[in-house]
């Protein structure tokens, strides 16, 4: 099985930053791209940032400029520094990743998500 597990959200105030971090583990062959979401209430879960195997990135507007992804292939983690934020960040952050895995002598490439984390950033 695999895992990601996030950490690093919290309590910010506006114009501060925060560094979120994603860690996969488990039974990993490799791993694909590597990204970020959000989650605000009462709103669709959108694309932040995203980071491919050969890390080139993309980023939604709202963040470019601001936030960076950035990832460690040697530890599988995905990396998030978000600088110069705003009370509209606030939401679940969650990190997914397309994993390739070898189940019963076959490759495939499966989709993971982690479970969340909480952002909030206070005006």
């Amino acid at each position: 099985q695999v895992q990601l597990v996030e950490s690093g959200g919290g309590l910010v105030q506006a114009g501060g930053s925060l560094r979120l971090s994603c860690a996969a583990s488990g039974s990993i062959f490799s791993i694909n791209t590597m990204g970020w979401y959000r989650q605000a209430p009462g709103k669709q879960r959108e694309l932040v940032a995203a980071i491919r195997s050969g890390n080139s990135t993309n980023f939604a507007d709202s963040v470019k400029g601001r936030f960076t992804i950035s990832r460690d292939n040697a530890k599988n983690t995905v990396y998030l520094q978000m600088n110069s934020l705003k009370p509209e960040d606030t939401a679940v952050y969650y990190c997914n990743a397309e994993i390739v895995r070898v189940v019963l002598g076959l490759r495939g490439t499966y989709l993971y998500w982690g479970q969340g984390t909480q952002v909030t950033v206070s005006s």
